[in-house]
């Protein structure tokens, strides 16, 4: 009887080490074909969105070299800028990306010229790729050939209160959207049909939560009157932590 319960106590053992082993392989396939869903894998911008995207999307706040390298891996017109100060030290930045289309047939940002923090830049080339274009073709039956926004940086706290807290415009670390163009030159606003009842509201309503994936806070008319004509997105440092906000 000793005999039988040792010989099954080496069964159960080298049942568990083979279980460990495949397990342990298992694991670095995930790993290596699915980093987008863990933690502590470094960010790649080829890779689809994932539970953790946004979280390290937010974290390239601290990391400017970091974001910068990683726009660089990606085939865009986007261009780093100098930085810019204010004479009010909580404003400025000192990376900006300029979103430029990578060529005549690429989707831009109306007006041109617009400047956003690199967290920023970063997070809406994911968002454009793989939330608004998926959408717009399911939805609308084609893509979206232009964006058109209210601008980043603004040196002004909250709401445009005279004291208290700034907002993450303050340093280009948000960006307001307020419309899309399609490719037949159709327009949807933010204003005009978000609260309407068919594809377009649809759409509006499905790149905002889509953004939630990517950005520390993502603001919409749901929020309030002040975003009736809008979709503010910022990565506020919050977000590294996994702190969002979605409305």
């Amino acid at each position: 009887m000793p005999d039988r319960s040792r010989i099954g106590c080496l069964l159960l053992l080298g049942l568990l080490i083979v279980a460990a082993v495949f397990g342990w392989r298992e694991y670095q396939r995930v790993v290596r074909e699915e980093p987008e869903r863990f933690p502590w894998t470094p960010l790649s911008l080829s890779d689809p969105i994932g539970d953790f995207t946004g979280r390290k999307l937010a974290a390239l706040g601290e990391s400017p070299e970091r974001c910068e390298a990683l726009l660089g891996t990606i085939e865009s017109g986007d261009r780093i800028v100098g930085a810019r100060r204010a004479s009010d030290a909580a404003c400025g930045y000192d990376l900006g990306v300029e979103l430029r289309p990578a060529d005549s047939a690429a989707l831009s940002f109306s007006p041109a010229g617009l400047v956003t923090a690199c967290p920023v830049a970063a997070a809406l080339l994911l968002w454009e790729r793989d939330v608004v274009q998926p959408a717009a073709r399911r939805l609308l039956g084609e893509p979206v050939k232009r964006i058109d926004h209210f601008g980043s940086y603004s040196c002004r706290r909250l709401y445009g209160r005279g004291e208290g807290a700034y907002s993450d415009h303050a340093t280009a670390n948000a960006v307001d959207i307020a419309g899309f163009r399609l490719a037949s030159g159709r327009r949807i606003s933010v204003l005009g049909d978000w609260n309407d009842a068919d594809d377009d509201a649809a759409f509006l309503r499905e790149v905002r939560s889509g953004a939630c994936e990517l950005f520390s806070t993502v603001l919409s008319p749901d929020y309030n009157a002040a975003h009736a004509d809008h979709l503010h997105f910022d990565q506020a440092a919050r977000g590294a932590m996994g702190w969002r906000g979605c409305s």
